[in-house]
């Protein structure tokens, strides 16, 4: 009877299998195309290692070999259980950080790069436009209740900036590293179970404490289209992020917009200098406007895209020599 009872009210008990907040962005235009309480504050956990990751990768320092000390006695939790006098790489430190979400690594990296490495964590965090977010240590724990603040927003800001450097993106898509040490060897498997289970996942990051819940980080390519989609206190944030992944490739493609080189404007040619690509749906795809804003006192101009009524892109364009680019041949180019 109590068995029966049991089972009656777990059956009742509703589980979390809805994130708190989820976010799915477009990494190279950071365009968002799904959002549910993206501007939430709250902690992030383990997926704050992203920004870890891209500190350490920007300070020049990977293949400076590390010489592990007395930091690491304050670690717990998730690690790649290193050993005072161990040598590494910085480099190798980041597979464990990455892969394994090595609480350790994180105390290891953050010692050797800067004695203010958490003040270069939020310098960095502000410069990227992370409007919401502070942090605290490079692992994500929650230290005395006290851990890393972020949104999902943020963080999917954090990713797209970080998933442009080829380091960042090797790291993260490894799907298992082996090393060996002056103490011992180690087989690291990436925690990120669909990166081992979806060929269009590129990695991403895990998280868990338990203020902040189960947060996930998974980045994804398809058709030329990048995405990553961001959950914090998610129960079954796995599943959600492949219905979501599938869901918008299944929406979106990514379309080039505007093409480098000269472009014909009132029998005048100008010279772009950069490509311009937009994630659309198949209604936007039509809705696409140019508006070009010459000075011709100056020989230079802004050309501005807009999606309906809204702008999305502008970019400077300036007077070429060039004339036998036609508005036709133009036109076409950007189609």
């Amino acid at each position: 009877m109590f068995k029966k009872i049991l089972l009656f009210l777990i059956i009742l008990i509703p589980f979390n299998v809805k994130a708190k907040s989820t976010i799915v962005m477009d990494m190279d235009s950071n365009r968002i195309l799904y959002s549910e309480n993206i501007h939430d504050r709250r902690s992030v956990a383990s997926i704050s290692k992203v920004m870890t990751c891209i500190v350490a990768i920007e300070s020049g320092k990977l293949f400076d070999e590390v010489e592990i000390g007395d930091e690491i006695s304050s670690s717990y939790g998730s690690g790649i259980y290193i050993q005072k006098g161990e040598k590494l790489l910085l480099i190798d430190l980041l597979y464990g950080l990455m892969l394994r979400s090595g609480n350790d690594a994180a105390l290891a990296i953050s010692n050797y790069v800067s004695d203010d490495f958490v003040k270069l964590m939020n310098d960095k965090a502000k410069e990227i436009g992370m409007k919401n977010t502070t942090f605290n240590n490079p692992s994500g724990l929650d230290i005395n209740g006290i851990g890393n603040y972020s949104t999902a927003y943020d963080m999917a800001l954090l990713t797209s900036y970080a998933y442009k450097n080829e380091v960042f993106r090797n790291i993260i898509s490894t799907k298992k590293y082996s090393l060996i040490t002056n103490k011992n060897s180690y087989l690291w498997i990436n925690k990120h179970k669909l990166l081992h289970s979806k060929l269009y996942v590129t990695g991403g990051k895990t998280g868990y404490t338990d203020i902040a819940k189960r947060t996930l980080i998974t980045t994804a390519s398809k058709g030329g289209l990048n995405l990553v989609v961001v959950t914090l206190n998610d129960g079954n944030d796995f599943k959600n992020h492949i219905e979501l992944l599938e869901k918008y490739f299944n929406l979106y493609k990514k379309y080039k917009i505007l093409s480098k080189g000269n472009i014909n404007l009132v029998n005048s040619n100008y010279y772009l200098d950069n490509d311009f690509y937009y994630s659309l749906n198949e209604e936007e795809k039509n809705n696409i406007k140019l508006k070009a804003i010459l000075n011709r006192e100056n020989n230079e101009g802004i050309l501005e895209v807009y999606l309906y009524d809204k702008k999305i892109y502008e970019t400077n364009i300036i007077k070429s020599e060039v004339t036998n680019n036609t508005f036709k041949e133009w036109f076409k180019n950007i189609w």
